[in-house]
């Protein structure tokens, strides 16, 4: 059995992180809130470490997250992190205090002992940088510890027990902002619990494979068909589950990209032989969007309107137990999470969601245990092309939301045909794999220009372009003005309707990617 780490969750909004630097080392891991981990879940979970993550309450107070006992009494190793660290001092018989010092941001720890956590990365005596976030702070140690390494504004730092294998950091090795944060969760996983490297695709293919095997035996399966990266990786790895026992429904909604809809169709039709319903609900879509122009709207309608036509076409299908989803492990996270989600909406989720209950069907969730990257090589581990896997992130209600105010067919001819020539300098220009989400968007903005010599009143076309990991966090990326003159010019030369062109440089937060 492939060797397990269990993270518990007290809230932090980086906790996903944790995770991604485990796996990245070849170690499976989970994330359980920690209010959902009881002794009968670590039994069965069998981790062969735990981590406790950081958090955003105060261990000083009385409603404060406690770490469940059943952490301490299952005799593998731990590493407490930020709030992790605080907790498993206070319960195990230390001290936590609010600090005079708080620490937020980039600091400097300086290493006074050797411990297994530093092993080949910060010999004693070195001053590395971190990243914390903390009010209160540790102040007396429990029994067994003993401080490895010091800030100005934490004595207890980075802690160990060595022999409990316990460990607790103040900072956050998960981030980027932590340069050997990865190195010292290497450790840990390897060298403290003496964790394998061997979860790989190759196994998890072969794991899920059977997985979906056992679940459906010989009954039959729906899956919900977008064409982008998530539901495509799951409708080829239950294709070489189950085969023909597999049908996808693709409904078109009228507001995708520019030819997306019969490249889907020509795929999965002719390249991987899968089963497939094409339902062109455009004129649906389209007519239930007139005149609409708020963005939460627009999404319950277009929601709302998917469920109804995917339900029409499963009825004529018939037979069918299952229904196959592309949920991917962020959204699994989110709705367990130790806070109970996200305290405010932003925006409605961009997938559709839940079908009703009344269609009366058992879910299938091949990728439910994976990050957005891990699906990518996934795919790739599946065959299937690169252009496919390594395609940017698209919302469900398409273009609906990059066309801020109300949806026509021309604004829609119009956002197509400038992201249609946006895309196409990107990809000319060979940056395509180095951006993670790039797209044009449509305001409802018309401004005067000069076009030979007539007056033009038209549209302004803003580029979006970002960098990022997982689309937690995002920066703009930094085109030459060069290119993005060359862009602007092709699109208002090419494009009937726009006249000028803008690019948008917010970071997320505090912005978000998509606009609406």
């Amino acid at each position: 059995m492939t060797d397990r780490v269990l993270i518990v969750d007290f809230g932090s909004q980086v906790t996903q992180l944790i995770a991604r630097r485990v796996r990245e080392n070849g170690v499976y891991c989970e994330i359980h809130p920690f209010n959902k981990v009881t002794a009968q879940s670590v039994a069965a979970y069998d981790p062969k470490a735990i981590i406790l993550s950081g958090g955003p309450a105060s261990v000083t107070s009385a409603e404060a997250p406690r770490a469940p006992d059943a952490i301490f009494e299952a005799g593998v190793p731990l590493l407490g992190i930020c709030y992790g660290q605080q907790a498993m001092c206070a319960q195990l018989g230390g001290s936590v205090e609010p600090s005079d010092h708080r620490e937020f941001g980039r600091a400097f720890i300086d290493v006074t002992q050797d411990c297994a956590l530093f092993e080949g990365v910060w010999p004693v005596g070195a001053r590395e940088q971190v990243w914390m976030s903390h009010g209160d702070r540790v102040t007396e140690l429990p029994a067994g510890f003993s401080p490895v390494a010091v800030t100005d504004g934490a004595p207890f730092a980075a802690i160990a027990d060595p022999e409990r294998g316990y460990y607790g950091v103040q900072f956050h090795p998960e981030v980027a902002h932590t340069p050997d944060g990865a190195k010292l969760l290497a450790n840990f996983v390897h060298k403290v619990a003496g964790c394998g490297g061997d979860w790989t695709m190759a196994a998890f293919r072969e794991q899920a494979v059977q997985r979906i095997k056992d679940q459906v035996g010989d009954g039959k399966v729906i899956c919900g068909l977008s064409g982008g990266v998530d539901s495509s990786v799951a409708a080829v790895l239950l294709h070489e589950a189950i085969g023909d026992q597999l049908t996808c429904i693709f409904v078109d909604h009228g507001l995708l990209r520019a030819d997306e809809a019969e490249e889907v169709v020509k795929l999965f039709d002719d390249h991987y032989h899968i089963p497939l319903v094409h339902r062109d609900a455009t004129d649906m879509f389209v007519g239930a969007l007139e005149g609409v122009d708020d963005p939460e709207r627009k999404r319950k309608i277009i929601g709302g309107l998917f469920i109804d036509v995917f339900e029409q076409e499963a009825e004529k299908i018939g037979g069918a137990a299952f229904l196959a989803q592309g949920t991917l492990y962020p959204d699994v996270i989110e709705s367990v999470s130790a806070i109970g989600g996200p305290s405010v909406t932003i925006k409605s989720h961009h997938n559709v969601g839940g079908l009703p209950e009344r269609m009366n069907m058992e879910l299938v969730e091949p990728l439910r245990e994976l990050f957005k990257d891990e699906v990518r090589a996934l795919g790739r581990e599946l065959g299937m092309s690169e252009v496919l896997v390594g395609r940017h992130p698209f919302p469900g209600p398409g273009l609906a939301i990059r066309i801020p105010g109300a949806i026509t067919p021309e604004k829609l001819d119009i956002l197509r045909e400038a992201d249609a020539i946006y895309l196409d300098e990107i990809r000319n220009a060979g940056l395509y794999d180095a951006i993670w989400q790039a797209f044009a968007v449509l305001l409802p903005v018309r401004t005067v220009g000069v076009m030979g010599d007539n007056r033009t009143y038209e549209y302004v076309c803003a580029l979006r372009a970002v960098t990022s990991t997982d689309g937690m966090t995002a920066d703009s990326y930094a085109f030459d003005h060069a290119f993005l003159a060359n862009t602007a010019t092709r699109i208002i030369n090419q494009v009937k309707g726009v006249n000028r062109v803008v690019y948008d440089v917010t970071s997320k937060p505090p912005g978000t990617i998509e606009w609406e």
